[in-house]
């Protein structure tokens, strides 16, 4: 990430997304004042260090499959694709069989094309081309469905599904919308590939949802509008929509050729955060890029598709069309930001959600009082975090023993995979709860959206259908099975992490969890340490950590607990079955050395040293009080 300095730019941009004048003058007059104000000449800074960048070599990139910061040249990422295929899933691959790679299902037999009006299909049977077309969203129905039926094509011919096909391409709210040019951009790609005879691949399931008004607004004072809901993108809504997993499902069929045949399926964004089964349950491969570049895809329909050497598709008269020839240049981008950094429009739409928000809004009943009445509801209740409250802190500095392994997993383990945010499963703990309280499957949302209820959240934790439990033993192909499984032991029993956490609990039984490396890296996610506590889980035991969710960790008392050197669960050789003992010398003091004991079925023990990952004094504080929360109403309690 790079930081350019405040200049006339920055005070021109200011200006032209309506901030009023006295507010640009105070800003500016205050970088100034700090001599932060515009390129320092050569020698007016001392820098101990510079790094020179040759701009010749930055190239068009996106990032994914799987972590947003895995960067991959535009130009490689067909190469890429393939590599990973085939990878195992430790190297951050697929795990597929090579000879794969290529193959195809079809959705329906070929038709051929006639003037008859096409029935809707029924549900379940196969799809032609007019029919998947039909999937995409329309003007009229946007804010209806994001999958009522379009008007029907008069083409017909077979639909195939395979390997790298993009299923969704979306220009989500995220950071790109809030940048004119790359919108613009995402527009004017759109009008010379709609000149050029170039349509979307029916297989993609498209969307655009900008963070505001305003952007819809540019776009069709651009007249560029026109020509992205021509590709497909109309609009769907303004705010968090794919990138946090509210894409709306793919078609029926097209999740069973996915799943029947284990595809690798793809969903190109331009959101900023792309981590395992956020996106879709079923879409394995996810990448991030800009707006125009998600256009550029979803015409191309594949991944495997070099946009650096190989046509975009074909156009009209059958002529190969490439991404040069319909990218926007710098002069079209400039020559259409007036319609952007139009101060009056800002301020207009500032003022309406100011005065007029809306009738759903403006309806919005809230309650009153010094106590809040909670409502009886499956998206917002009372959380357990004060049962049992007393005054006096009753953890404990002495650590605990006998400590069950809940979980062994590998590097990488998200906040995503922790607690994730996306649909909810009928067969999962959350969605049988959801379903034992009356909420039919098409009303059970997005864990993301019923953060509010901790009886789903906690059922949701560790319940990413994409994590990977290594207590679980591989199949002969050595493909490690996924989802929120654990070992209850003693006995091996397999079982949701939900359910067993629940029956360790129940016993009195502390459990542990164990990872690798960049534990708890992604989105700052509450949840996912909330979640952990609720569990019973008493310690996390890790190579390394992500340091906000260490911190929360530590918010709600749970032990982050770091090994030491190349110490790791697998040099340990932990399967699952042994028990854990913490032992905690003396007072507990920041970032200081404690014990870990492993005592395993045969009756042998092995002792290592880890490094209590509570890192300052106020964080001691807050797990002896049990966490932030109790120590937070002890201090008002006690004022």
């Amino acid at each position: 990430m790079g930081f350019v300095p405040v200049d006339e730019m920055t005070v021109a941009y200011f200006e032209g997304t309506g901030r009023t004048k006295e507010e640009v003058e105070r800003f500016e007059a205050y970088y100034k004042a700090q001599g932060l104000f515009g390129m320092p000449n050569p020698g007016d800074i001392d820098y101990t260090k510079v790094v020179r960048l040759d701009l010749g070599t930055v190239s068009p990139s996106l990032a994914g499959p799987k972590r947003p910061q895995d960067r991959i040249d535009l130009g490689h990422l067909s190469t890429k694709f393939s590599e990973l295929y085939s990878k195992p899933n430790d190297a951050n691959g697929f795990n597929q069989p090579a000879d794969k790679l290529k193959l195809r299902y079809p959705l329906a037999p070929a038709g051929a094309g006639n003037d008859e009006e096409t029935a809707a299909p029924a549900p379940g049977a196969p799809r032609d081309l007019v029919e998947m077309v039909a999937n995409r969203t329309t003007k009229a129905a946007a804010h209806v469905s994001a999958t009522a039926p379009a008007a029907p094509s008069k083409s017909k011919g077979e639909v195939t599904i395979g390997n790298g096909d993009v299923l969704i391409a979306a220009i989500t709210s995220c950071t790109n919308t809030s940048n004119p040019s790359v919108m613009l951009a995402a527009g004017l790609l759109a009008k010379k590939a709609v000149e050029a005879g170039l349509s979307v691949k029916p297989h993609v399931k498209t969307s655009l949802a900008p963070g505001s008004r305003i952007v819809t607004e540019y776009l069709e004072k651009a007249g560029l509008l026109p020509y992205l809901e021509k590709l497909g993108f109309y609009l769907a809504g303004y705010g968090c929509t794919t990138c946090i997993g509210n894409a709306g499902d793919l078609t029926p069929e097209i999740n069973e050729i996915i799943t029947k045949n284990d595809l690798i399926g793809a969903a190109v964004l331009s959101g900023n955060r792309n981590f395992e089964a956020r996106i879709h349950p079923n879409l394995k491969a996810n990448f991030l890029a800009s707006p125009p570049l998600v256009v550029a895809f979803a015409i191309a329909g594949n991944v495997m598709v070099d946009l650096m050497t190989q046509p975009v598709g074909k156009g009209k008269g059958g002529k190969d069309v490439y991404l040069g020839d319909i990218w926007p240049t710098p002069k079209e981008i400039d020559q259409n930001l007036r319609f952007a950094m139009n101060a009056k429009s800002f301020r207009a739409n500032y003022d309406k959600v100011k005065t007029d928000p809306g009738k759903f809004w403006s309806s919005i009943k809230g309650t009153t009082g010094q106590v809040y009445d909670w409502p009886t509801s499956t998206y917002i209740a009372e959380p357990p975090f004060f049962e049992g409250f007393k005054m006096k802190p009753h953890a404990s500095d002495a650590g605990f023993k006998g400590a069950r392994i809940m979980a062994l997993f590998g590097d990488s383990i998200t906040t995503d995979h922790i607690s994730p945010a996306g649909s909810i499963k009928e067969s999962s703990p959350a969605g049988i709860w959801l379903k034992a309280h009356g909420v039919p499957k098409a009303d059970f949302n997005s864990y993301g959206s019923r953060r509010g209820n901790h009886d789903v959240m906690m059922r949701g934790t560790f319940a990413n259908v994409r994590i990977k439990n290594l207590m679980i033993p591989p199949d002969a192909n050595g493909t490690q099975e996924e989802g929120g499984v654990t070992l209850f032991q003693p006995g091996n029993e397999k079982m949701f992490i939900y359910d067993a956490a629940m029956k360790y609990i129940a016993q009195g039984t502390p459990t542990v969890v164990f990872g690798g490396e960049e534990y708890g890296t992604g989105s700052s996610r509450d949840w996912a340490a909330k979640g952990t506590q609720l569990l019973g889980i008493k310690a996390v035991v890790a190579r390394s950590f992500e340091r906000i969710h260490r911190a929360n960790l530590v918010g709600m008392g749970v032990l982050p607990l770091q090994f030491r050197g190349a110490d790791s669960w697998q040099t340990l050789g932990l399967t699952g079955d042994e028990q854990i003992d913490v032992v905690i010398g003396g007072e507990l003091k920041p970032q200081m050395d404690v014990k870990l004991v492993v005592h395993r079925p045969d009756g042998t023990h092995q002792e290592v040293t880890v490094r209590l990952r509570i890192d300052t004094p106020i964080e001691v504080d807050y797990y002896k009080h049990g966490g932030i929360l109790p120590f937070v109403l002890r201090q008002l309690l006690a004022a």
